[in-house]
């Protein structure tokens, strides 16, 4: 699947974008980079194709390009492309779309 970074993942992988981490309390404070966590909220760019486990049983995408997922906490590996940040995450590494 082609995007705008030219890179594919691999088979069970997906490439996102997470989303910026809220710099602003509701109250108006505002939060140093530091202080906050890793958003679990991000963006699909691309899906790789579907993963054949071991034992030959075919696991599907669970989402396309475009949508917005939240993903585990600790899951994915980063990449930085350009000075901008983003994620590989495996397929169950997917808790659920937003819409």
């Amino acid at each position: 699947m082609a995007n705008k970074l030219n890179l594919t993942p691999t088979a069970g992988y997906i490439l996102l974008e997470p989303q910026e981490a809220e710099t602003t309390t509701a109250s108006g404070i505002v939060l140093p980079d530091t202080a906050g966590e890793k958003p679990q909220v991000g963006t699909v760019i691309a899906v790789g194709a579907d993963e054949v486990t071991d034992s030959g049983k075919v696991k599907k995408a669970p989402v396309k390009a475009g949508d917005k997922i939240v993903y585990k906490k600790w899951g994915g590996s980063e990449i930085k492309v350009e000075g901008k940040e983003y994620l590989f995450v495996k397929f169950e590494d997917v808790l659920a779309t937003q819409e």
